[in-house]
């Protein structure tokens, strides 16, 4: 089968139709570094002269981290495809760390796509419901690319992976009893779960998301009901 591309104008069309734009701000810079799999460093030139050095994080996608199965690949992937290029970039937000968030293009191409079709992360699902994306996502996986060949334990999104090692600093639910003998994971689905209690436990203390499918903060809504 012949390898895709995913041209800048097609995606543009294609985000679209899928739904309201983010208000847009092009830029052309040059990829010095990339932190991980959906991370970036780049240098950019002022109209006013200078240089301005940025981190930009991949709109849409959530890599591995560090020392997850597939981080290293993950990184990996991004840097051959956008280390040392020129790239455009479509700023669409600033992050919680003053990162930009920003669709990113290499060669004319939609970097953030690219990975997903290649099977190296995840659609960061907390931010984008995006119809183009999912379907790459799927496509990768069904065809079992890049981490969707990993063994299902070793699939585990990354903001799990984020939620499970830094539980001790989330706030524990207010109806948690004060001494439970849960244990962060051991379990990842509501149908594990024993109580109500141990669900809240699983995703305030663990970070297990993927309990709370509707985001209104109930986790496994068959145990502790729902709005």
């Amino acid at each position: 089968m012949a390898r895709r591309v995913w041209p800048a104008a097609l995606v543009v069309a294609l985000l679209a139709a899928a739904g309201p734009l983010h208000a847009e701000l092009f830029f052309d810079a040059r990829v010095v570094g990339v932190a991980d799999g959906d991370t970036i460093d780049v240098v950019r030139e002022l109209e006013g002269g200078g240089k301005e050095r940025l981190r930009i994080r991949l709109s849409g996608i959530d890599a591995p981290e560090k020392g997850q199965p597939w981080g290293r690949r993950a990184r990996e992937a991004l840097s051959k495809r956008a280390f040392g290029k020129e790239v455009r970039i479509n700023a669409v937000a600033t992050d919680r760390y003053g990162r930009t968030v920003g669709e990113v293009y290499a060669d004319d191409v939609c970097v953030a796509c690219e990975l997903l079709r290649e099977g190296h992360v995840w659609v960061f699902r907390r931010y984008t419901d995006d119809r183009v994306l999912l379907g790459l996502e799927a496509e990768a996986r069904a065809a079992r690319r890049g981490l969707w060949s990993l063994p299902e334990q070793e699939r585990i999104p990354p903001w799990e992976w984020r939620g499970a090692s830094t539980r001790s600093e989330v706030r524990p639910a207010v109806d948690l009893a004060p001494e439970t003998d849960f244990v962060c994971g051991g379990k990842r689905f509501c149908r594990e779960m024993r109580s109500c209690a141990e669900a809240r436990f699983h995703l305030e203390r663990c970070g297990l998301t993927r309990l709370d499918g509707d985001g209104d903060g109930t986790p496994c809504e068959t145990l502790c009901g729902g709005s």
